[in-house]
């Protein structure tokens, strides 16, 4: 008997090409941007799960186009670690489930975008780093992913979000959105403003060595955060790397400067008590040994050299980012509350300064690796 089914994940299940009964659906947590659900079949074999997600095409105005991306990447790290004889292959790289015209996604009858993926069982997301080992293993997962994906070849991959982490760019953004106030929301952020006017003068640093051709283009993550990485539940070695709907041309130290900001401060992104904010140095320790023991071959001297300055540029944007939304209405980032964008600025911007504080600590470091 069928239970917990909502009526309309029948049509939805039925766009994609899995030769089961559907059972069950949960909702499953994670992300800002996408809905995601566990949908379980019943199967010949026995019960099995997959994971569906409803694109949000107001942050990602052409699925086609992700999930163009989204296919070649995955196809390719399949490849990849196919030649490598990696064991477990099924957990070890996202898995795209077919429609029945043969696509990666299928719009429903109100022109919804859908995508499914076989579900990785026996795996976990952390949401913030808890442990030096869970930081190496997380900057292993994306030093590989870079690495693994250095020799997909043309064409060149959508640019699926336009300047998505060109630092002056936002800080263009966040000067129109006070300059508009539209919500009257201006004063209550005048200190926030304040802070990310002030490093003006450092945004754009990698914009410029990248333009002097001192930093290549690399197929970057461009969302390179704990919760990203899979985990096994029993061993806690990495996975594999998920959400990958901003998977596109970048920087090799804009997946590295989000993994310093999502990874170093054991605090929540939205903490209220901004004492607890303060990054950790055994935490990048073992995350930069975990990034460069899989990555290093692949990074030029100017890349090496600003490993550290990414982590407090992209904690820097992140942090102009939700200030921007807060300012615009909130209408990129899922929000529980009115001040929620705002309160994630505020540890973004607190663990900016506590980098500062130890920048020298943290490039002596990465040079003794």
């Amino acid at each position: 008997m069928e239970v917990n089914v909502p009526p309309n994940f029948h049509a939805i299940a039925d766009l994609f090409l899995v030769p089961g009964r559907l059972i069950d659906v949960q909702s499953h947590a994670g992300g800002h941007i996408n809905d995601s659900y566990r949908l379980t079949f019943a199967l010949p074999e026995g019960d099995r799960r997959f994971l569906v997600q409803r694109i949000n095409a107001t942050v990602l105005p052409n699925p086609e186009h992700v999930m163009e991306n989204i296919q070649r990447v995955t196809r390719h790290l399949t490849r990849r670690l196919q030649d490598q004889r990696v064991r477990d292959l099924g957990r070890r790289v996202l898995t795209l489930v077919e429609t029945h015209s043969g696509r990666m996604f299928a719009h429903d009858d109100s022109g919804t975008c859908w995508r499914m993926y076989e579900f990785i069982e026996g795996a976990r997301v952390v949401q913030a780093c808890a442990s030096p080992r869970q930081a190496e293993q997380a900057g292993r997962a994306y030093g590989t992913f870079q690495s693994l994906l250095a020799d997909l070849g043309s064409p060149r991959l959508h640019e699926i979000l336009p300047d998505f982490h060109h630092t002056p760019r936002r800080l263009e953004a966040l000067e129109k959105a006070v300059a508009a106030d539209r919500y009257g929301r201006v004063a209550a952020a005048r200190r926030e403003i304040d802070f990310a006017r002030a490093h003006r003068p450092q945004a754009g640093r990698l914009v410029a060595l990248h333009e002097a051709g001192e930093i290549a283009e690399r197929i970057v993550h461009n969302d390179a955060k704990m919760s990203n990485v899979l985990l096994d539940e029993v061993t806690g070695d990495w996975l594999c790397v998920t959400d990958l709907d901003t998977v596109m041309p970048g920087l090799a130290l804009y997946d590295f400067g989000d993994m310093v900001r999502s990874m170093t401060c054991p605090a929540a992104e939205d903490e209220r008590d901004l004492d607890k904010v303060e990054l950790q140095m055994p935490l990048f320790e073992a995350l930069a040994r975990g990034y460069l023991a899989t990555a290093a071959a692949l990074l030029a001297p100017a890349e090496r050299d600003n490993l550290v300055f990414a982590g407090k540029l992209i904690t820097l944007e992140q942090g102009v980012r939700f200030l921007t939304d807060f300012l615009c209405g909130d209408t990129y980032y899922k929000t529980d509350r009115p001040d929620h964008n705002l309160a994630r600025c505020r540890t973004q911007f607190k663990l900016v300064e506590s980098i500062e504080r130890h920048e020298s600590e943290m490039a002596e470091l990465v040079r003794r690796l």
